[in-house]
């Protein structure tokens, strides 16, 4: 009889990325958003972009810049979920969000998401969290308008031919920038 808890069951630890995190760090990435293990949760990106999500001098830039962190979520001792933060003055940077395939859709997200606005907020004292989305994206941005964030309707051009951002699969793709107001929360 196997009487070891749940995987899921540990709790969540946070703390943020070092160098020596990297080898585990950019299969994580990878894994949430391009080729077939991507297919078993809901982020993947395998339909629009081949190719590479990050690579290891990518990872190892959000974790040197000053006012950058790579956010590392674990359970267990297991490295399960990440995010980027990075302070730009009045507001905040998301992204580089990943959490592993098998464990998408369980609200594991919504958790890494709280502690990351919490982060920043109480970090740098930011009134806002930005990030960007493929605009092509609807199910990601409708999940992130769930979580309170708008979309702007400000687009960037999406870098063709920087095969350091994945291999187009489409000729339609923009980033939308998305914001959220971060509210200190009532003592």
């Amino acid at each position: 009889m196997d009487t070891a808890p749940p995987r899921d069951s540990g709790e969540l630890s946070y703390r943020d990325a070092v160098e020596a995190d990297i080898p585990a760090l950019v299969p994580l990435i990878e894994s949430a958003y391009r080729g077939d293990s991507s297919r078993s949760g809901w982020t993947t990106e395998a339909d629009i972009l081949n190719g590479q999500r990050t690579d290891p001098e990518g990872v190892r830039e959000v974790i040197t810049a000053p006012g950058s962190t790579l956010l590392v979520v674990e359970r267990d001792g297991e490295l399960i979920a990440c995010c980027q933060l990075e302070h730009r003055g009045e507001n905040a940077y998301f992204g580089m969000f990943a959490v592993r395939p098998g464990l998408q859709g369980a609200g594991l997200g919504r958790q890494v998401m709280a502690e990351a606005e919490r982060h920043a907020r109480e970090r740098w004292g930011v009134s806002e969290m930005h990030m960007t989305v493929i605009s092509v994206r609807d199910e990601l941005i409708a999940w992130y308008e769930r979580r309170g964030y708008r979309r702007t309707g400000k687009l960037s051009p999406f870098p063709y031919g920087d095969e350091r951002f994945g291999i187009p699969q489409r000729e339609d793709l923009a980033f939308e920038l998305l914001v959220k107001p971060l509210v200190r929360p009532l003592a």
